[in-house]
């Protein structure tokens, strides 16, 4: 015999869209009684908790053709938003240009998991591990509007997450992640991924950070982005982090400043598991420990020059 909780999770209607603008079509139709799902690994844990209601219906996304793999074009990796997690871990392009996706990836619940888990369903949860690498990397998120194709910035994206809430019937379709390489101007690249969370195994993350940069030959920053998220936290930028160091070479002041500078923007939203003042200081640890440990490895095999932190 079911439990009330099984017939509920069995209860919405279940669409098949042929393709996007189908599905976009059946989004607007039904509004807020549908949602659109794919691996389900997320909802399914929000429905379990309480901690979202089982909708009316279902929007299955997982039939439509074009929305898996990962292609490698001449300046980015445009990835499907189907794609699951696994996927993006084990590509050998991925794994070649993208390290920090790697283990964004890898630090997401257990391989079970990732195997069913999507890109886009850990994008469009928006807290997800994934979204401070994007962010740092410039990728763009690629939707179907129901009128035309519409890409966005990941860090705007995010950015206006905080002041209204994303647009229900918008439908990711690809994610675009730019390629970076090392030029005569900026021959080190530096990136980047740390997670912290509690101690039981899979849990939610308490503090995620991710660090996109490059060095020029004289060692001073060329061009540097950092992202900060964890927990129920949208991931956002630290632009006045990165204004900071930025141009300069990195040293006990500078870094100083950019420390007092994460616990003033880092903007973590509270829950029981951990103190606002405890994931700023763990950010700020992590971040000024990383543009530490990367200048040191470029000047002369790790030689400390004068003044440095």
């Amino acid at each position: 015999m079911a439990s009330g909780y099984e017939d509920k999770i069995m209860s919405p209607s279940v669409w098949h869209p042929r393709d996007t603008t189908e599905a976009w079509t059946f989004k607007k139709l039904l509004d807020s009684d549908a949602i659109y799902v794919a691996g389900g690994t997320l909802l399914r844990t929000q429905w379990e908790s309480g901690l979202a209601a089982v909708p009316k219906h279902l929007i299955d996304l997982s039939s439509i053709p074009g929305l898996t793999g990962i292609e490698k074009k001449e300046d980015s990796l445009a990835i499907g938003a189907l794609t699951t997690l696994g996927q993006c871990r084990k590509d050998p392009d991925v794994l070649q240009h993208s390290p920090l996706l790697v283990e964004a990836v890898r630090s997401i619940a257990a391989s079970s998991v990732r195997n069913l888990a999507t890109i886009g369903g850990n994008i469009v949860s928006r807290v997800g591990d994934s979204l401070p690498v994007f962010i740092v990397c410039q990728a763009e998120f690629e939707w179907n509007t129901g009128l035309s194709p519409m890409t966005e910035d990941a860090s705007e994206w995010v950015e206006r997450l905080q002041v209204q809430l994303p647009k229900a019937s918008h439908l990711l379709t690809r994610v675009h992640l730019p390629l970076f390489r090392e030029t005569d101007l900026v021959p080190k690249r530096f990136g980047a991924f740390h997670k912290v969370g509690r101690r039981e195994a899979f849990t939610p993350s308490l503090v995620t950070v991710a660090i996109n940069g490059g060095m020029k030959p004289d060692g001073k920053i060329a061009d540097i982005r950092i992202a900060v998220g964890g927990g129920q936290t949208i991931p956002h930028r630290l632009v006045a982090v990165e204004k900071i160091l930025k141009g300069q070479i990195p040293n006990r002041e500078l870094l100083g400043e950019a420390y007092h500078a994460v616990m003033n923007g880092y903007r973590p939203k509270s829950d029981p598991f951990a103190t606002d003042d405890y994931r700023k200081k763990t950010a700020a640890n992590l971040i000024i420990t990383e543009i530490w440990k990367t200048y040191s490895e470029w000047a002369d095999g790790g030689r400390e020059p004068d003044g440095a932190y």
